[in-house]
């Protein structure tokens, strides 16, 4: 069994992902607002990479029964009903819709993850049920993945730090798991903030672009461990939220 962390979904060589059971992150912020999207009633996320392939899509609904959501360069897209704030998928706005959902690199990131036998979108608000299925897997002799989305193609500590919470809790359960050098790194980077996770984010990057634009209250919501503990399971270019229909 092995645990492989890619640090950017550029790392990804042809079949890397085939069999494994692959988890997503992209903290700061969109696994995060999938997450709390699910647990505020949303049908489905469906991720796209390209804000005019979301409009073209949202033709086949009436404009009621669909959210659309994305940001680029950070922002929310002119005309679309939410950005990337965690805290713009109220129930209000998400309850019983598809959300057709596009962001600068998770979605990107989701979309690379073909070959995969399971995918799962995972950050902090959901790390204890995340990390609980991905411990189940390795347990019945399944390759995990864990691939970070990075930042506009390049490394973000902020999901590596992410990662290595999952590495760290994955392999105190299941020690015999074989890790990679990337995954070994991230599990150090856990190491050295622990729970203080705001600290991590405003030492990362994009954290720190994300606060100097305003956006200081996602990162105090993408912070909150356990917070919405949902498994958010990508199949069929669609995100639904792990439960007793899927099994």
């Amino acid at each position: 069994m092995r645990l492989h962390v890619y640090l950017t979904p550029g790392e990804l060589q042809p079949g890397a992902l085939h069999g494994s059971v692959v988890a997503v992150i992209d903290v700061l912020r969109a696994s995060t607002s999938i997450a709390v999207a699910l647990s505020h009633g949303a049908k489905a996320v469906i991720p796209f990479e390209d804000p005019d392939d979301v409009v073209t899509s949202a033709k086949q609904f009436r404009r009621g029964d669909v959210c659309l959501a994305g940001e680029r360069k950070m922002l929310r897209i002119p005309g679309f009903d939410c950005g990337n704030s965690p805290s713009e998928f109220t129930a209000e706005t998400v309850r019983g819709k598809p959300v057709l959902f596009t962001s600068t690199n998770g979605t990107h990131a989701l979309l690379h993850t073909q070959g995969a036998r399971e995918t799962i979108v995972a950050s902090y608000v959901n790390c204890s049920a995340a990390s609980a299925l991905l411990r189940a897997a390795a347990r019945s002799g399944h390759d995990i993945a864990i691939l970070c989305a990075g930042h506009d193609r390049h490394f973000a500590l902020e999901d590596a730090g992410c990662a290595g919470r999952f590495v760290s809790l994955i392999t105190e359960r299941v020690p015999e798991i074989n890790l990679n050098d990337a995954a070994r790194a991230c599990a150090l980077i856990d190491t050295t903030y622990g729970n203080d996770i705001q600290a991590l984010f405003l030492d990362a990057a994009h954290g720190r672009a994300l606060n100097a634009a305003g956006f200081g209250d996602d990162l105090a919501l993408c912070a909150q461990l356990d917070a919405f503990p949902v498994v958010p399971v990508y199949a069929d270019r669609h995100i639904t939220k792990l439960g007793t229909d899927r099994g």
